[in-house]
């Protein structure tokens, strides 16, 4: 019988509609740190850009199982969020964190398994 190999690492990518707390990195800053917690993961640095003029935000939370980063569009109520661990890190947990911060109507994710060595050749998009 043959068993499928695990996956290297899982890698989320989010799309947070009608979100809030979308202008300020600070507070952020400290919701990055919980996500990484909650996932079980090792922080090793937590990094934000402020665009100015209420122009949104970058951050990054960089852990030793990979990342966590959020990228905000306040004038769309929108945040996008990529979040990918290997290991025994949880990134689902990360996620639930970061919808409890920014507390979207409407959460769409994809779930990428990465790393699944010995599997046929797959493709995600054309011309890649």
């Amino acid at each position: 019988m043959y068993s499928s190999p695990s996956p290297l690492g899982l890698h989320l990518i989010a799309e947070l509609f009608d979100a809030s707390a979308l202008f300020d990195p600070l507070p952020a800053q400290d919701a990055l740190t919980r996500a990484a917690n909650a996932a079980g993961a090792t922080l090793l640095e937590v990094n934000t850009h402020d665009f100015g003029d209420r122009a949104g935000f970058t951050g990054v939370a960089l852990l030793a199982e990979s990342h966590i980063s959020v990228h905000t569009w306040p004038e769309h109520d929108y945040a996008a969020i990529d979040i990918f661990m290997c290991g025994d890190a949880n990134p689902q947990a990360s996620l639930k964190v970061l919808e409890s911060y920014f507390a979207p109507a409407r959460t769409d994710v994809q779930v990428i398994s990465r790393g699944l060595l010995g599997q046929p050749e797959r493709r995600l998009a054309a011309g890649f």
